[in-house]
Formats: C-alpha cells, sequence, structure tokens
C-alpha cells in the first residue's frame, strides 16, 4: 500500500490490483448466479398453497413478522447478493401489477433457473436457452387463454367473484374465515369501482385494524373510521345527520410570524388580552354555526380555552386529523377542505347520515365511525384480531383478495388453482416441443418440466408423495383431455378444481409466467461477474 495526499492535503490509500477483486467468468458466473437465485425460490417454495408454512422474519430493531406473503418476506429479507435481488424486484412488480401470486412467480423463476443448469451442463448455449425459454412462455400464455372461462358477475350476483378470492385467502393464516372477508374484499372494491371504465382505486379503502376482538368481528364500514375521539368527553358520542366542517386551519388566535413580545403589567391588560382572545374564539364558532355546521373535523390542534368553548356552543369537534384521513372524509361525505375560517360556506359542508363514537375494551381507545355518507366511494374495512402481526397478516392478505376482486373487474377470465393450469400448460408445451427441430426444444422441454415445480411444491407441503401424486394428476389430464384436474391440497377427495371451486385470474399466471422467464433470461445472459472484494 501507498500513502498519497490530494490537491486538499488529505491522504489518501492507492491499493494494488484494486484489492485482488473477485471476478467469475462463463459457466461459473452462470453456475453462481443460478445457485443464488434458486436459493431464494427454495425459502419461498414451502410456503406455497394452503398447507404452506409461514416465516418469521425479525427486524434489526426487534420488530416480528408472520407472514406467508412471497413480495413480504423477500421485502423484509435483507439479501446482498445482486441475482437474488431480481428475485426480490420480481416478486414485487408481480404484487405491484397483480397484488397475488407472488410466492409462485419466485418459486417458477427457481425451477427455470434450475432446467436452465441441466441445459448449461450439456453445452447448451445460454442464448438458445433464453430463447427457447421465450418461445414456451408464449406458448403457455396462447395455452391459458384457451383453458380461461369467463365468469360473468352482476351487482346482485358476486359469487363469481367472492370465490377467486376466497382462493387466494386459503393460502394466508386468515383461512378459517376466508369466506367472510372475501365477500368483505368483493363488497368494498364494487362500493369503489366504477363498472364502465372498468377501473377500481384501491386508495379508496382504508384497511384499519385495531387489537382485540377475533377475527370475526371485522366488518367493513361503508364510510370512514378514524382512530380518532371526541375533543371533550362531555360532547355528544352520536351524531345524526351531521353536516362537517372539513378544517385545515387552527382554531386559535393568529401568532405573528415575527418575534414579538406583549408587556402586561396590570391586570386590566391581561384582561384585556384575555377577552380580546375569547371574543376571537367566539366569532371563529360562531362562524361554523352560522353556517350550519353541527361537526367539526380540524387538522390542527386547538386549546383547552377553545375546547371549552365549542363543549359550550355545542359544537363537537375533533382535532388533530392527518391529511390523507381529511382528503378521505372530503371524498366520503362530498365537502371541502377550507383553508381558512374566511372561506366557510355551507355548501362546503360534508354531510352524513351518522357519526358515532365506539369504544373498544376497558380502556380508552375509542373511534369515530362516519357513516351512511352522501357519496360512498370511500369506504373502511375495519379488522380485529388477537394481536398486532395477526392484524398485520389480515391487511396483507386482504390486500391480495382486494387486488383480485380488482383484476377480475378489468378482465373476468379466471383459469383453475390448484396447479392445474400449470400442468395444463405443461402438457401443452411438451406436445409443441416436436415441432422445433433445432437446439432450443431442450430447453422448451426444460420450461415444461419447470412448470411442474409449482404442483409439485403444492403436493409437498400439503403431505402428499409429490412425484406420485403430480404424476397421477398429470395422467389423469392426458387422459381425459381435462385441463381442470390439479392437486387436492385439502384432502377433499376429487381432484377436479371446478368442484373444489379453486379460481385464480388469467392476468396473475399470464404475468406469472411472463415475469419469471424475463428475470430468468435475464440471468442466463450474465457471463461475467466482476464484484470488489470485501476490504
Amino acid at each position: 500500500m501507498a500513502l498519497a495526499f490530494d490537491e486538499f492535503g488529505r491522504p489518501f490509500i492507492i491499493i494494488k490490483e484494486q484489492g485482488q477483486k473477485t471476478r467469475l467468468r462463463g459457466l461459473d458466473a452462470q453456475k453462481a448466479n443460478i445457485s443464488a437465485g434458486r436459493a431464494v425460490a427454495r425459502i419461498l417454495k414451502t410456503s406455497l398453497g394452503p398447507k404452506g408454512m409461514d416465516k418469521m422474519l425479525q427486524s434489526p430493531d426487534g420488530d416480528v413478522i408472520i407472514t406467508n406473503d412471497g413480495a413480504t418476506i423477500l421485502e423484509q429479507m435483507d439479501v446482498d447478493n445482486q441475482i437474488a435481488k431480481l428475485m426480490v424486484e420480481l416478486s414485487r412488480s408481480q404484487d405491484y401489477e397483480i397484488g397475488d401470486g407472488t410466492t409462485g412467480v419466485v418459486v417458477m423463476a427457481g425451477s427455470l433457473l434450475e432446467q436452465a443448469e441441466r441445459l448449461l451442463e450439456r453445452g447448451i448455449h445460454p442464448i438458445r436457452i433464453a430463447e427457447g425459454y421465450e418461445t414456451a412462455s408464449r406458448i403457455a400464455v396462447e395455452h391459458l387463454e384457451r383453458i380461461a372461462q369467463k365468469f360473468e358477475f352482476t351487482a346482485s350476483n358476486l359469487e363469481p367473484l367472492v370465490q377467486p378470492c376466497m382462493t387466494t385467502l386459503s393460502s394466508k393464516i386468515v383461512n378459517r374465515c376466508k369466506r367472510d372477508l372475501a365477500e368483505i374484499a368483493v363488497k368494498a372494491v364494487l362500493a369503489v369501482a366504477d363498472l364502465e371504465r372498468r377501473d377500481v382505486n384501491l386508495d379508496l379503502i382504508k384497511v384499519e385494524g385495531k387489537v382485540g376482538g377475533k377475527l370475526e368481528d371485522t366488518e367493513l364500514i361503508y364510510g370512514i373510521v378514524v382512530d380518532k375521539d371526541m375533543s371533550h368527553p362531555q360532547m355528544p358520542k352520536r351524531i345524526e345527520d351531521a353536516k362537517i366542517a372539513i378544517l385545515t386551519c387552527p382554531f386559535e388566535p393568529p401568532k405573528p410570524k415575527t418575534k414579538h413580545k406583549v408587556d402586561i403589567d396590570t391586570v386590566e391588560k391581561f384582561q384585556t388580552l384575555r377577552q380580546q382572545e375569547q371574543k376571537y374564539f367566539d366569532e371563529m364558532v360562531q362562524k361554523c354555526k352560522d353556517v350550519g355546521a353541527t361537526l367539526v373535523i380540524c387538522q390542527w390542534g386547538f386549546d383547552d380555552e377553545a375546547n371549552h368553548l365549542l363543549m359550550h356552543r355545542n359544537l363537537p369537534a375533533v382535532r388533530w386529523v392527518g391529511g390523507v384521513e381529511l382528503e378521505l372524509i372530503a371524498i366520503a361525505t362530498g365537502g371541502r377542505i377550507v383553508p381558512r375560517f374566511q372561506e366557510l360556506t355551507p355548501e362546503k359542508l360534508g354531510k352524513a347520515g351518522l357519526v358515532r363514537e365506539k369504544a373498544f375494551g376497558t380502556t380508552k381507545d375509542r373511534m369515530l365511525y362516519i357513516e351512511h355518507c352522501a357519496n360512498s366511494k370511500a369506504v373502511t374495512i375495519f379488522i380485529r384480531g388477537g394481536n398486532k402481526m395477526m392484524i398485520e397478516e389480515t391487511k396483507r392478505s386482504i390486500h391480495d383478495a382486494l387486488c383480485v376482486a380488482r383484476n377480475l373487474i378489468r378482465n373476468n377470465s379466471i383459469v383453475y388453482g390448484g396447479g392445474s393450469a400449470e400442468i395444463s400448460c405443461s402438457v401443452a408445451v411438451e406436445a409443441a416441443a416436436d415441432r422445433y427441430p433445432g437446439v432450443e426444444q431442450y430447453a422448451i422441454r426444460g420450461f415444461a418440466d419447470a412448470l411442474d415445480a409449482i404442483p409439485m411444491a403444492l403436493a409437498e407441503n400439503s403431505g402428499l408423495q409429490p412425484i406420485e401424486t403430480l404424476s397421477a394428476v398429470k395422467s389423469q389430464q392426458i387422459k381425459e383431455s381435462n385441463p381442470y384436474c390439479g392437486i387436492d391440497c385439502n384432502d377433499v377427495g376429487t381432484n377436479d378444481m371446478r368442484e373444489q371451486n379453486v379460481f385464480e385470474t388469467l392476468i396473475g399466471k399470464q404475468q406469472q409466467i411472463l415475469l419469471a422467464t424475463q428475470v430468468v433470461k435475464m440471468i442466463l445472459k450474465i457471463d461475467d461477474v466482476i464484484s470488489p472484494s470485501e476490504y
């Protein structure tokens, strides 16, 4: 090592050979990359399907997360390897676009990499493998289109939407009341959906949770729940036909922006100042009363004096309500957010049929329900559960169910779950491989084998004999040419997924195959890895 000085006289060290970079080339690089990708997939493999295991993750500051949502597990895992980071990105993109199937997509990518490794060992060029995979993924996606079925639903017949949501919830911790939660999710999505444009804004669905109570107490509220209570304990706890003033200005006398000092040396001066403040408050309260408000929701606080006055003037108020909640309240009640008292007019008030305060448990935990709003486009799913971890996991599960319902409104095609779609695609891809004379056909067959990894993992997690079960279902599919046979994870006694009502969205499945193939192609094309040594 040599010590040198830069132009500012600061010393720096020159390291010979740049600290002996580690460098992997050719087949070694590809093998190292593949084993990194497979390691991530192996972790997630056990949490696939209705009998999948959960993972417990502890963050550096001691927070514990228990989940089997692929995207969450990978998000919380501290991954150093670059290829493993690609897998994390893969599950995240599936989560953004579809919301469900985040575990499956990583397992799929892992098994594609596994097949690729075998082909590389036979001396097939990685580019040929990538091209074969690309061809095979196109065949699989087209085949999915063919076996998909349209699911017609109407506002009165929600069953077709509830079934796929139940499928996505059955692999979660909350599967014992999946029926109720799926119905809640579907109703929430339909409440905010724009069915003509086939669009759903999930921001309008607020998911709140409170520890205590049991999962069955989870409810859907057509309105907003705010984790606040009335500012004064003697204010009315229930207001019907409320007219709500939504304010973002503080309920207190104006403060000069410059530095100021008030000299009070006599009692009279103090009295004058106090009366001045009181008059100011009076005018504020009067202004709210004049426009007809029966409830004030304020983003800022107000001191005890103001609180006392509001209480005497019979004007219930809520303070310290966050900005996001204010926006949702404004959307739900059809009110406008008012930044200055001078701008308060009767038409800017929001309307709600019922505002009530509800207490939980024996503590001072209270929440404010704003229901029967003028515009029920904003709804709240209110989750109860035994502990914080349970509520957090239920929130993630509900998010998956909401995404599935949203995807079905966008595109109401479904395929059958339980690995049946993958087995069917595998059979179709295998059959198509014979049409390709070049080396690619090996890669296409490898792709068909990789598709079997998901039903195999489902069987394994359900405690069945994986290879035996998979081959039995596969032969049944080919014999009866019935693409609806899958793995009987719940041990119902039938392999027909139509009878078991296990559905998945078509766009979710297609996205899984396309995303997994893209990432694997990317990993296969890397033939040189230069990484700095640990200094």
